[in-house]
């Protein structure tokens, strides 16, 4: 792919992750860490120096978002009687809550000569405020600007300046023993998002794709190995169903690709080790593809009996493939792809955008990306008529075309048809030609309650409600395409 041109494009880190600059020491190990959607799997392998029997064991700088009740510790001959973990973690709002009851000292700097004070005061309450008693009367800790430092004599033993997890453990025998502490945490997420650059006369696109990740769990992870894992997990209090994407659709596919699958999802391995600061937002890349086949289909659905007073815009899709064969061969994770082409000077325009699910190899991908203003369709009602039962019975035998298939409709007897005449105006204001592609829905049961007895360009009937035609269209032409039902509707 032009990374020149990905490069003005994007603010981001490309191509493999380079080495952070050391940072403060931590207590972690090997950390590898899998990241889903909104949580991720830490595995942290660390060497514990241990003595034979019980102890208490502190493990510092685990993630502060951490679900205690996920927390396993695994290694040879070691097991688990207890675990807490710390979160109230150190700071001056922690310092005072924890002052409460207590006395504390009070340095005072005078503004005026820079003379300093102390005086001892006992912390009355914290609630919204400081509250102390100092010199025999109560007086309130403003926070006014004024040059007032407080001094506790000790840290409280039950504040931490970093997120850890105390485990009472058994050990079989003393010495350097290698455990695992694995947790799953929320505060880590990633999301991916893609970078096309289309070429409609060669019928290529580069894709380049790119993923986010965030971690606001309140810890860094230092040097560490992340794999991506694509897919939707099933949690407790969320919906059994998500709502379907009424934008990018994909056909299944074949599903070859080089991602490693476990159980329903994909993984997607991160070559290079790296550093996740806390509160940070890095990108990384992930996808480098040129030449995969794409192309662009306009598509318009009417649903039954649609009207227009004007002609409306036509979608325009790009349509490309996921397969081998195509040029990618990979199988995408969710996320938005953003699609650019080149304009007649060669510079680079941003010509629309929209989210796929994810979406396995192999798979054909319609990637709605703008209305085409200059391709439109101007659905009408011509006519609309009550028809006889005999009338609808002399239509019985008529011979549809259903998938390249000739079958023959069985008789149906009912109260009320309709005949209804439609005319679909499908206008190109481009200099090239193009094909719409029209979707009539709504159709209620091909066979059993409607069916065609003229249409001026045949069409196909792809599923029982939906009767699709192409309508080819000359460049700065007008074409009309008028379809007969018979309805029991």
């Amino acid at each position: 792919m032009n990374r020149m041109m990905l490069g003005a494009l994007l603010v981001s880190v490309p191509g493999v992750v380079l080495s952070q600059p050391a940072g403060p020491a931590t207590g972690q190990g090997d950390v590898r860490i899998t990241v889903y959607a909104d949580q991720a799997l830490v595995e942290d392998r660390r060497n514990l120096n241990l003595p034979a029997g019980i102890s208490r064991q502190e493990f510092p700088d685990v993630s502060a978002t951490i679900r205690p009740e996920t927390v396993t510790l695994g290694g040879a001959g070691i097991d688990v009687v207890e675990q807490n973990f710390g979160y109230d973690l150190l700071s001056p709002d922690s310092l005072m809550r924890k002052a409460e009851g207590q006395t504390i000292t009070l340095l005072r700097t005078n503004p005026h000569n820079g003379a300093e004070t102390k005086d001892s005061a006992r912390v009355l309450a914290v609630n919204g405020g400081v509250v102390l008693e100092t010199g025999g009367h109560v007086e309130i800790l403003r926070d006014d600007g004024l040059p007032v430092r407080v001094i506790f004599d000790r840290i409280p033993p039950n504040l931490r300046a970093r997120p850890t997890l105390s485990v009472t453990l058994e050990a079989e025998k003393a010495g350097v023993q290698p455990v695992t502490l694995s947790y799953l945490t929320s505060g880590l997420a990633w999301k991916a998002d893609y970078v096309g650059l289309f070429d409609e006369a060669a019928g290529r696109m580069d894709l380049q794709g790119w993923v986010t990740l965030t971690n606001s769990t309140g810890t860094a992870f230092r040097d560490a190995q992340l794999t991506l894992a694509a897919g939707d997990l099933m949690k407790l209090q969320q919906s059994r169903r998500r709502v379907p994407n009424q934008y990018g659709s994909a056909r299944p596919g074949d599903g070859e690709s080089n991602e490693q699958a476990v159980g329903d999802l994909y993984l997607y391995p991160i070559a290079a080790r790296t550093t996740v600061a806390s509160n940070q937002k890095k990108q990384v890349s992930f996808l480098d593809a040129s030449g995969v086949a794409a192309r662009r289909l306009y598509r318009f659905e009417c649903d039954w009996l649609c009207e227009a007073d004007e002609a409306q815009a036509v979608t325009s899709i790009l349509n490309f493939g996921t397969g081998g064969k195509g040029g990618l061969g990979r199988a995408l994770p969710a996320g938005i792809v953003r699609v650019y082409m080149r304009d007649a000077g060669g510079k680079t325009r941003f010509v629309g955008e929209n989210r796929i699910e994810h979406t396995t190899a192999g798979s054909d991908v319609e990637l709605p990306t703008a209305l085409a203003f200059d391709v439109k369709l101007r659905p009408m009602v011509i006519r609309r008529e009550r028809i006889t039962s005999e009338q609808w019975e002399a239509a019985a035998k008529y011979r549809i075309i259903e998938n390249g298939a000739v079958q023959t409709v069985t008789v149906q007897r009912q109260r009320e048809y309709y005949r209804t005449q439609m005319k679909f105006i499908v206008s190109n204001a481009r200099p090239q030609p193009v094909t719409v592609a029209l979707r009539q829905t709504g159709l209620q049961g091909w066979r059993e309650a409607t069916r065609i007895t003229e249409e001026s360009i045949t069409g196909n009937q792809t599923v029982s409600d939906v009767r699709e035609w192409q309508v080819p269209v000359p460049a700065r032409g007008t074409v009309e395409l008028n379809v007969t039902y018979l309805t029991a509707f």
